[in-house]
C-alpha cells in the first residue's frame, strides 16, 4: 500500500490549526480574548444602562439631589469606551491580557467616580468592585488579577476618606438604615446575575479553548504517527527494491530456459510472476515519490473528470473487482494537479470496499457548490458500532489483522489537511464511505504551494 505522505505538507490548514507551542495557542488565545472582551463590552452597556436607572430613580423617585451633569459625563465616558472597544475587535491587532487589564482598570475608575459623587463608601453600590474582581480573575493573568485587586482596596480606601456627601431627606434614622438597605439588595441582586451570567459564558469560552487545543494535541500526535509511518515505508522501500530486482533478473533467466519454453503453462506462471513483480517494483517506486518528492515533482495536469476516470480504470484494471458500478456526474468540470498521494488516498477507499463486498462496488462522482463528493458503495457486512464511533483512528479495524485500519487512517488526515472531510454510514445493505474534497484545494486556482 502506498502511503501518501507528501500530500501532508501541502495544505492551507494546518498553518491557521499549528500544534501548540508553534503558533496554534497563540492564535486561540486571542480569539478567546476577543470573546471575553466582547463580554466586557456587553457588561458596560449592562452597567450604562443600570447607572442611567439608578440615577433616575434615585433623583426623581426618592427624591435624592445628585450631580446629575458629572454623573452623565461619567456614562459617556463609558459609552465612548465601549465604542472605541469594538472597534478595537474589528481590526486585525491581537487582544491580549494588558488590553482587558487596562478595560476592567477603567470600568473600575468610572465606578469609582460615580461613588465619590454619591456618598462614597457608604453608598450601598460599592460592593460592585467584588463583580470587577471576579471577572479579573477568570479573565485575566494572575499578577493582574492581584494588581486589580490592589487598585479595588485603594480605591475603597480613597473613597472612605475623599467623597461628596448627598443631601438626604428628613427621615428618622430607620427609615436612612431601610433605604440603605434597599440599596443593598438592589446591588447583590444585580452583581449575582451578572456575576452568573458573565461567568457562565466565560466558561464556556475557556471550555471551547480547551477542546481546541485538545484537538491540536491529537492531530499532532496523529502527524507524529503519520511521519514515522512514512519513514519506515520509506526504508522498506528501499529494502525490498533489491530483493524484487533480484527475482525479476532470475525469472527473466527461467523464460529462457529450454524447459520453460517448452512448458506452456509453466511459461504463461513465470509471465505472470514478472508481471507481478513489476507492480511490486512500481508500488514501492510510488512510496519512494510519496513521501520524498519535492512539491510539483511527478505531477500531472488534468481535468477531475478525466483524472477520476482514469483513476477507476487504472484501479478496476489492477484489482479486476467481480462488478463495479462508476458514475461519473461532476459538472462543469475543473482543471486540477493531480498527483500520486490524491490518487492513493482514493484507492485506499476502493480497497476497503473491496475486501468487505467482493461482488460488487458503487462509485460515484458529483460536484456540491465548490466541493468534489466522492461516495464509494459497498454490499459487505458494515462498519461495527465501535469503529463508527472512532473512525479515522489508527488501527481500528474489523479485519482482524496487525496494522489493520491504518488505511482509513491515512485517508482521513490527508483529506483534512485539504480541508476537507470524510464520513461513513451503515446501510440497508453494505456501507458508504464519503469524501468531500474543496476544489480550491485541487484546481489550478488553488494556491498550492506549502
Amino acid at each position: 500500500m502506498n502511503i501518501p505522505i507528501a500530500r501532508l505538507h501541502h495544505d492551507k490548514s494546518f498553518l491557521t490549526a499549528s500544534p501548540p507551542g508553534v503558533g496554534g495557542t497563540a492564535s486561540n488565545s486571542d480569539v478567546t480574548n476577543r470573546k471575553n472582551l466582547l463580554l466586557l463590552i456587553q457588561l458596560r452597556w449592562l452597567a450604562v444602562a443600570g447607572q442611567v436607572l439608578t440615577i433616575l430613580v434615585t433623583q426623581y423617585w426618592f427624591t435624592i439631589p445628585l450631580p446629575l451633569t458629572e454623573m452623565a459625563g461619567v456614562v459617556l465616558f463609558l459609552v465612548g469606551l465601549n465604542i472605541f472597544s469594538l472597534l478595537a475587535l474589528r481590526g486585525n491587532r491581537r487582544i491580549s491580557n494588558a488590553q482587558l487589564f487596562v478595560a476592567l482598570i477603567f470600568d473600575m475608575a468610572a465606578l469609582t467616580t460615580q461613588l465619590y459623587l454619591s456618598g462614597g463608601a457608604s453608598n450601598p453600590f460599592v460592593s460592585l468592585y467584588l463583580l470587577q474582581i471576579t471577572l479579573g480573575a477568570a479573565l485575566l493573568a494572575p499578577w493582574s488579577t492581584w494588581l486589580l485587586v490592589v487598585a479595588a482596596s485603594a480605591c475603597f480606601v480613597f473613597l472612605i476618606v475623599v467623597f461628596q456627601p448627598i443631601a438626604l431627606p428628613h427621615h428618622g434614622g430607620s427609615d436612612l438604615l431601610a433605604l440603605h438597605l434597599r440599596g443593598m439588595f438592589i446591588c447583590f441582586v444585580l452583581a449575582a446575575g451578572l456575576i452568573v451570567i458573565f461567568m457562565t459564558r466565560i466558561n464556556r469560552n475557556l471550555r471551547e479553548r480547551d477542546a481546541y487545543l485538545a484537538d491540536l494535541r491529537q492531530r499532532s500526535a496523529e502527524e507524529d504517527h503519520i511521519v514515522r509511518m512514512g519513514l519506515l515505508a520509506s526504508g522498506a522501500a528501499h529494502e525490498l527494491g533489491t530483493p524484487l530486482s533480484t527475482i525479476s533478473v532470475i525469472l527473466s533467466d527461467w523464460r529462457q530456459m529450454r524447459g520453460v519454453k517448452r512448458n506452456r503453462e509453466l511459461s504463461e506462471d513465470v509471465a505472470e510472476m514478472q508481471a507481478q513483480i513489476e507492480r511490486c517494483k512500481s508500488i514501492v517506486t510510488g512510496i519512494l515519490m510519496s513521501s520524498g518528492q519535492a512539491r510539483g515533482e511527478g505531477t500531472i495536469r488534468t481535468t477531475i473528470r478525466h483524472f477520476l476516470d482514469d483513476l477507476v480504470q487504472e484501479w478496476r484494471g489492477s484489482r479486476q473487482p467481480f462488478k463495479l458500478d462508476y458514475s461519473n456526474g461532476f459538472e462543469p468540470d475543473e482543471q486540477i494537479v493531480s498527483d500520486t498521494a490524491l490518487k492513493q488516498v482514493i484507492f485506499n477507499v476502493l480497497d476497503n470496499a473491496q475486501e468487505a463486498s467482493h461482488d460488487w462496488v458503487g462509485i460515484t462522482a458529483e460536484r456540491q457548490d465548490e466541493k468534489l463528493v466522492f461516495t464509494v458503495k459497498d454490499r459487505g457486512p458494515g462498519f461495527d458500532k465501535d469503529i463508527l464511533a472512532a473512525l479515522g483512528q489508527p488501527y481500528m479495524s474489523s479485519k482482524g489483522r496487525p496494522g489493520g485500519g491504518l488505511g482509513l487512517f491515512l485517508v482521513f488526515n490527508v483529506v483534512r489537511k485539504l480541508g476537507g472531510d470524510v464520513s461513513a454510514r451503515n446501510m440497508a445493505e453494505g456501507a458508504c464511505v464519503t469524501l468531500s474534497l474543496p476544489l480550491a484545494a485541487l484546481t489550478d486556482g488553488g494556491d498550492r504551494e506549502a
